[in-house]
């Protein structure tokens, strides 16, 4: 009998270990994934979320987002609003707020090169951006220059030369031969170009330099600039440092603009006592008076 009653119970868990794994199979093999399909899913919603994503066309039928044409057109990247301007636009209030001279002191935004440019790889827009972009939009720091440097001696060095003179590593007679004699910087032609010509070749590169646009962030790019200049400096016997500019009138030394800012606000306290409505409505000397030095 007990014999009997084990042999009944061992058969009809083999049988339900049996079925189970029967209902198991064919629960599995309902719909088996494929190339484009994940096949039968269990609560499909932990793995395709209802919202739909930015930038992501991941249609799933369960969605609810209408046809698959219309979750596309929702998910599709779109132009950004009229007047919209990126974190970290580098514009003169920005890279005030950097240094601490105007009204947003003391909110440091980090300038992240993303920075619109208006103009395309065309002589016409070339010439344009030359006679347009006159001002580097950063003053002369030593903490500038060095940055510049260093960038200047991975990126530009090895043709234009240390010394910018368009003597670099490959064009030497110890180095390579290269095709086309790069840009001597110390040229009166280069020294009295505008800042607009040096940035629209590192935007797009020159003859047989390429772009450095992705290689190096907006404010990289103006530091190359700056350390540029003071090759130039250097060479002529002038001075181009955050004290002293004597190489043009159009870069500004970080001094120059600190000590500007200290006098304008000595004459704002001024103006104030005696004119208090009329300075209520300026819009602030610091920057102000950043704006008046920059013109």
């Amino acid at each position: 009998m007990k014999t009997n009653s084990i042999k009944d119970i061992v058969g009809k868990i083999q049988s339900r270990v049996i079925l189970l794994f029967c209902l198991t199979l064919i629960l599995a093999s309902c719909k088996q994934p494929g190339k484009n399909s994940t096949g039968s899913e269990y609560v499909p919603d932990m793995a395709h979320a209802v919202s739909y994503e930015t930038n992501v066309y991941d249609y799933f039928y369960q969605n609810r987002w209408g046809s698959k044409e219309d979750l596309h057109k929702m998910a599709s990247p779109r132009y950004p609003v009229l007047g919209s301007i990126p974190r970290g636009e580098g514009n003169s209030n920005i890279v005030n707020s950097n240094l601490g001279l105007n009204s947003h002191a003391g909110r440091s935004i980090p300038v992240n090169g993303s920075v619109p440019y208006h103009y395309v790889d065309t002589e016409e827009d070339r010439a344009r951006a030359i006679a347009e972009i006159i001002n580097n939009p950063y003053p002369i720091t030593t903490a500038g220059l060095e940055s510049g440097k260093e960038l200047y001696n991975v990126f530009c060095a090895t043709c234009h030369g240390e010394n910018g003179g368009g003597a670099g590593y490959l064009v030497r007679e110890d180095g390579g031969k290269y095709p086309v004699q790069p840009a001597n910087f110390l040229a009166d032609e280069h020294v009295l170009a505008s800042n607009g010509r040096y940035y629209h070749s590192i935007m797009y590169g020159k003859n047989l330099m390429g772009s450095y646009k992705d290689k190096i962030s907006y404010k990289e790019r103006w530091n190359v600039i700056h350390y540029i200049r003071s090759l130039q400096a250097t060479d002529k016997k002038l001075a181009y440092n955050e004290k002293e500019n004597t190489l043009n009138t159009v870069d500004i030394p970080f001094t120059s603009m600190t000590k500007k800012v200290e006098v304008s606000d000595e004459t704002n306290l001024q103006l104030s006592a005696v004119e208090a409505p009329a300075s209520a409505h300026t819009s602030g000397v610091k920057g102000g008076s950043i704006g008046k030095q920059k013109k």
